[in-house]
Protein backbone atom coordinates (compact mmCIF):
# COMPACT_ATOMS: atom_id res chain seq x y z
CA UNK A 1 0.00 0.00 0.00
CA UNK A 2 2.86 2.38 0.76
CA UNK A 3 4.33 1.89 -2.71
CA UNK A 4 0.97 2.66 -4.32
CA UNK A 5 0.76 5.90 -2.32
CA UNK A 6 4.37 6.87 -2.99
CA UNK A 7 4.20 6.47 -6.78
CA UNK A 8 1.97 9.50 -7.48
CA UNK A 9 4.17 11.63 -5.22
CA UNK A 10 7.28 10.36 -7.00
CA UNK A 11 5.74 11.21 -10.37
CA UNK A 12 4.85 14.68 -9.08
CA UNK A 13 8.37 15.18 -7.72
CA UNK A 14 9.82 14.09 -11.06
CA UNK A 15 7.62 16.63 -12.85
CA UNK A 16 8.84 19.39 -10.52
CA UNK A 17 12.48 18.40 -11.08
CA UNK A 18 11.95 18.45 -14.82
CA UNK A 19 10.34 21.88 -14.61
CA UNK A 20 13.40 23.12 -12.70
CA UNK A 21 15.61 21.85 -15.51
CA UNK A 22 13.45 23.76 -17.99
CA UNK A 23 13.44 26.86 -15.78
CA UNK A 24 9.63 26.92 -15.54
CA UNK A 25 8.91 29.08 -12.47
CA UNK A 26 5.17 28.44 -12.51
CA UNK A 27 5.57 24.70 -11.99
CA UNK A 28 8.07 25.28 -9.19
CA UNK A 29 5.68 27.49 -7.23
CA UNK A 30 2.90 24.92 -7.66
CA UNK A 31 5.22 22.25 -6.27
CA UNK A 32 6.01 24.45 -3.27
CA UNK A 33 2.31 24.95 -2.59
CA UNK A 34 1.75 21.22 -2.85
CA UNK A 35 4.63 20.50 -0.45
CA UNK A 36 3.27 23.00 2.07
CA UNK A 37 -0.20 21.53 1.74
CA UNK A 38 1.23 18.04 2.16
CA UNK A 39 3.00 19.06 5.37
CA UNK A 40 -0.17 20.73 6.62
CA UNK A 41 -2.26 17.63 5.96
CA UNK A 42 0.34 15.43 7.66
CA UNK A 43 0.41 17.68 10.72
CA UNK A 44 -3.38 17.80 10.88
CA UNK A 45 -3.44 14.01 10.62
CA UNK A 46 -0.98 13.69 13.50
CA UNK A 47 -3.10 16.03 15.62
CA UNK A 48 -6.27 14.08 14.79
CA UNK A 49 -4.54 10.83 15.70
CA UNK A 50 -3.53 12.28 19.08
CA UNK A 51 -7.06 13.52 19.71
CA UNK A 52 -8.46 10.10 18.85
CA UNK A 53 -6.03 8.50 21.32
CA UNK A 54 -7.16 10.95 24.00
CA UNK A 55 -10.81 10.15 23.30
CA UNK A 56 -10.17 6.41 23.48
CA UNK A 57 -8.22 6.79 26.73
CA UNK A 58 -10.94 8.92 28.34
CA UNK A 59 -13.57 6.34 27.37
CA UNK A 60 -11.47 3.61 28.96
CA UNK A 61 -11.02 5.63 32.14
CA UNK A 62 -14.80 6.18 32.29
CA UNK A 63 -15.30 2.42 32.18
CA UNK A 64 -16.19 2.08 28.53
CA UNK A 65 -14.18 1.24 25.48
CA UNK A 66 -11.90 -1.62 24.66
CA UNK A 67 -8.37 -1.86 26.04
CA UNK A 68 -7.06 -3.12 22.70
CA UNK A 69 -8.43 -0.08 20.85
CA UNK A 70 -6.92 2.24 23.47
CA UNK A 71 -3.48 0.67 23.14
CA UNK A 72 -3.74 0.76 19.35
CA UNK A 73 -4.81 4.41 19.32
CA UNK A 74 -2.03 5.43 21.71
CA UNK A 75 0.55 3.52 19.63
CA UNK A 76 -0.63 5.26 16.46
CA UNK A 77 -0.42 8.64 18.19
CA UNK A 78 3.08 7.86 19.42
CA UNK A 79 4.19 6.84 15.93
CA UNK A 80 2.65 10.00 14.43
CA UNK A 81 4.48 12.14 16.98
CA UNK A 82 7.80 10.38 16.35
CA UNK A 83 7.36 10.87 12.61
CA UNK A 84 6.54 14.55 13.05
CA UNK A 85 9.60 15.09 15.23
CA UNK A 86 11.82 13.26 12.73
CA UNK A 87 10.54 15.43 9.87
CA UNK A 88 11.06 18.57 11.95
CA UNK A 89 14.62 17.51 12.73
CA UNK A 90 15.35 16.87 9.05
CA UNK A 91 13.94 20.24 8.00
CA UNK A 92 15.98 22.05 10.65
CA UNK A 93 19.13 20.19 9.62
CA UNK A 94 18.54 21.09 5.97
CA UNK A 95 18.01 24.73 6.93
CA UNK A 96 21.25 24.76 8.95
CA UNK A 97 23.12 23.18 6.03
CA UNK A 98 21.80 25.83 3.66
CA UNK A 99 22.80 28.61 6.06
CA UNK A 100 26.36 27.21 6.25
CA UNK A 101 26.77 27.24 2.46
CA UNK A 102 29.07 29.85 1.00
CA UNK A 103 27.80 32.01 -1.80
Amino acid sequence: MTAAIALPHMAQALAVYQSVDRGDQQDMSAGADDFGALLGRALNGAIATGEQADTQAMQAVAGGGDLTSVVTAVSRAQLALQTTVAIRDRVLQAYQDIIKMSI
